[in-house]
């Protein structure tokens, strides 16, 4: 494989592929290419035998999957979809592949949409308030700054941000929009400052703010539904034995796969036998979650939040 642009660092690398227990001729997959890291080590483990299947939604994401490059030679054993995950279990049967041996997500957002400053997902820079994933289909994060409800509104930044003064952005933002759209970050930053003074000389309290930007791109991409989507498709699609390997960065998404580690569902309702075990299609692989090392969190501060968590699909003999 040529060595690709690096517009991401893989986080949790090793810890995250060892996690997926390879063994030679299986059927794998990252639902998260993203700029290869984890789909490259996977594919160095299978040393040529079994099948990755690497979904992402990204046209950069495309560009960069292996075979794409100049004189590469696409891979006998690597295909990638150009797809969000949640159709996992649809784009497997079209493949002819009834099931799976591993799977791997890693649900962060790329340091390269971060730093493209005509994505919208940083309020670091000043462009088109966007935030798709997919850039070819789907409301915008304009379209819903200026479409929603002031309810509606609240409800988001209150769910997917868990910021307490929801009510008071989404009062802002539907009064600003009644002189003009709201089409920019610079527009949108203006509005909401007044919410968010900053600390020991600092405009604004950054944190904060990247919760509500947060909440915006998790409502623009259907994140969360997605998310279930695709774990209960992997659910299903596993083999006994078979590996769900994830790394989430914060409690929504963490709380999700939890739950369906446990249990079984995204809701953590737990359905127990007649002797008090609780029926879950998986077995935990590790009972604490997995953080970066001092290391690795210096080296890639976009790991800080990172927690890994492995589980194992259970047999029917189990």
């Amino acid at each position: 494989m040529a060595e690709e642009t690096i517009y991401h660092v893989p986080v949790l690398l090793n810890e995250s592929v060892d996690g997926l227990n390879i063994d030679g001729g299986d059927v794998y997959v990252d639902v998260t290419f993203g700029g290869g890291g984890h789909s490259r080590e996977i594919l160095r483990r299978l040393n040529g035998k079994g099948h990755l299947y690497s979904f992402d939604q990204d046209a950069d994401a495309e560009q960069n999957a292996f075979g794409n490059h100049e004189g590469e030679e696409p891979l006998d054993n690597f295909t990638f979809v150009r797809s969000n995950f949640r159709y996992l279990k649809n784009w497997m049967r079209y493949y002819g592949e009834e099931g799976i041996d591993g799977l791997l997500a890693d649900l962060g957002v790329s340091s390269h949409h971060f730093d493209d400053s005509e994505r919208g997902f940083s309020f670091r820079f000043d462009g088109a308030l966007d935030m798709r994933m997919n850039q070819r289909a789907g409301a915008t994060a304009a379209d819903i700054v200026n479409t929603y409800g002031e309810s509606q509104l609240a409800d988001v930044f209150y769910l997917y941000g868990e910021l307490k003064n929801a009510r008071k952005i989404a009062s802002l933002l539907v009064n600003a929009r009644k002189g003009e759209k709201i089409q920019t970050i610079g527009q949108f930053l203006n509005i909401i400052k007044p919410l968010f003074r900053g600390r020991k000389g600092e405009e604004i309290d950054k944190k904060e703010v990247a919760k509500v930007f947060q909440a915006l791109r998790i409502e623009v991409n259907h994140e969360m539904q997605a998310l279930k989507e695709m774990l209960a498709a992997a659910s299903e699609m596993l083999r006994p034995g078979g590996r769900l390997v994830v790394i989430t960065y914060h409690s929504l998404e963490d709380r999700i796969v939890k739950n369906v580690m446990k249990t079984g569902n995204a809701e953590g309702h737990a359905e127990k036998d007649f002797f008090g075990k609780v029926n879950s299609p998986f077995r935990l692989i590790n009972s604490k979650v997995i953080v970066p090392d001092a290391e690795e969190q210096e080296r890639n501060p976009r790991s800080r939040s990172a927690k890994l968590r492995i589980a194992e699909k259970i047999g029917d003999e189990d």
